[in-house]
């Protein structure tokens, strides 16, 4: 009797790693959007518009963000009494940042275009990866979470570990700047609630910047489908002349 039983833990095990093995990349994809909502609701978003708070250096700074589904992403922060903003479009992107030494709207570069213009998308890089000219790769994998890699038509690379149990996104990991260098970002994902609609969204959001800074967006309030003019995403035409 030991040895029967024995042998089904044994073949439960090997059943198990089978089942995880014939998880690819494409099919944890497709998990993941569908927890997200799939694509019936996901089609269903048109804008998405949100009322944050971020922490930034021990203090909490309003901030807003709007997205216009292929048209534009647009975030605003109220910091110490300047306006931080940071732009994509279809065409590219611009930023405003005091802090940075930057007070007027200023083009991106475009690796730093490249590397965020996704956020222009509801659902996210994963979501229409094909369309995208994007492509998935699985790293590896463990009891709880996926690793993933997905690589842009731009050769942009960001790596993706999503949990096991609910397919949500907990991270993603790129390349950015800070302060001239290239660094490691990671934004990482928590509190996870449904819309409406049945689109679902992170309320928690914490950025690390190569681990010599970090800070947390806290989602207060989600508006899906409000009317936006699109102009909002242009960089104004007198700083784009000087």
């Amino acid at each position: 009797m030991k040895s029967l039983i024995r042998g089904i833990v044994v073949f439960s095990a090997l059943a198990g790693t089978a089942f995880l093995n014939a998880q690819t990349a494409d099919e944890i994809v497709a998990k993941y959007i569908q927890a997200i909502g799939g694509k019936e609701a996901i089609s269903q978003v048109k804008s998405v518009s949100m009322e944050t708070s971020v922490q930034i250096m021990g203090n909490d700074a309003p901030s807003s963000t709007v997205i216009v589904d292929g048209v534009g992403y647009k975030s605003e922060t109220d910091f110490n009494g300047t306006k931080i903003v940071q732009c994509f479009n279809d065409k590219g992107g611009w930023n405003v940042n005091p802090m940075a030494g930057a007070a007027d709207p200023t083009p991106m570069p475009d690796d730093e275009y490249n590397a965020g213009k996704a956020q222009i998308h509801i659902g996210g890089a994963l979501y229409d990866l094909a369309a995208k000219g994007s492509k998935v790769e699985l790293l590896s994998k463990d009891p709880t979470t996926y690793k993933i890699k997905l690589t842009s038509k731009d050769n942009v690379e960001s790596v993706y570990i999503i949990d096991s149990s609910t397919y949500f996104i907990k991270s993603v990991t790129g390349k950015g700047k800070m302060q001239g260098e290239d660094v490691d970002v990671t934004t990482s994902f928590s509190d996870y609630r449904k819309t409406d609609v049945g689109y679902v969204v992170p309320y928690a959001i914490d950025v690390d910047l190569g681990g010599r800074f970090s800070l947390t967006i806290t989602v207060k309030k989600v508006e899906l489908n409000k009317t936006i003019d699109p102009a909002i995403f242009s960089i104004p035409k007198a700083a784009a002349t000087t």
